[in-house]
């Protein structure tokens, strides 16, 4: 399912609180491959947290950070790849992801809010975080669906367990494409 031969191994999609970056630190360390974030990417592009890239630059500035770390990681990250949650509402985004293995990592509402806490340094949650949650939730369900090759559901489950469950769907995918 990977276009090129650098391409990443397995792509993580999925709201904030879902766990991204966590699986996707367990799975890199399990296939002995590099783990990449976009979000850490759009932030040492910017020098500074995406917080600051949103009050100082604005939200769209940030997303074209995000759009072009993205791209560069599709085109050339042999490892894990975690994206940032709302990296999938860019068309050119998805469009790009057609051509790679994507595990969306879903996550409910209530697991979220406790993941996430208060939202501190998530410029998104600002105001109520359960109902700017639930609104982020509701707004981006179908677009993470409709991106993934494989749904693993993380509610109420240990990192070590989803990290297990996405490995196991990789490798089997991986020996069907070479039979």
């Amino acid at each position: 399912m990977t276009g090129a031969a650098a391409a990443p191994r397995v792509v993580l999609v999925g709201p904030m609180g879902a766990g991204k970056t966590t699986v996707a630190g367990l799975l890199a360390e399990r296939w002995g491959v590099p783990v990449r974030d976009t979000d850490h990417d759009a932030e040492a592009t910017a020098g500074k947290a995406i917080s600051e890239i949103f009050v100082d630059d604005g939200e769209e500035h940030f997303r074209a950070l995000e759009r072009a770390a993205v791209a560069e990681a599709l085109a050339g990250h042999p490892g894990v790849l975690a994206l940032g949650g709302g990296a999938v509402l860019d068309p050119g985004v998805r469009e790009l992801l057609a051509a790679h293995r994507v595990v969306f990592l879903e996550v409910g509402l209530t697991d979220a809010v406790k993941r996430v806490g208060l939202g501190v340094g998530r410029p998104l949650l600002l105001g109520n975080v359960r109902s700017r949650i639930k609104l982020l939730l509701d707004e981006r369900l179908p677009v993470y669906r409709s991106v993934a090759t494989h749904t693993v559901l993380t509610d109420g489950r240990e990192p070590a367990d989803v990290a297990d469950e996405v490995a196991a769907l990789v490798e089997a995918a991986e020996r069907s494409e070479s039979a």
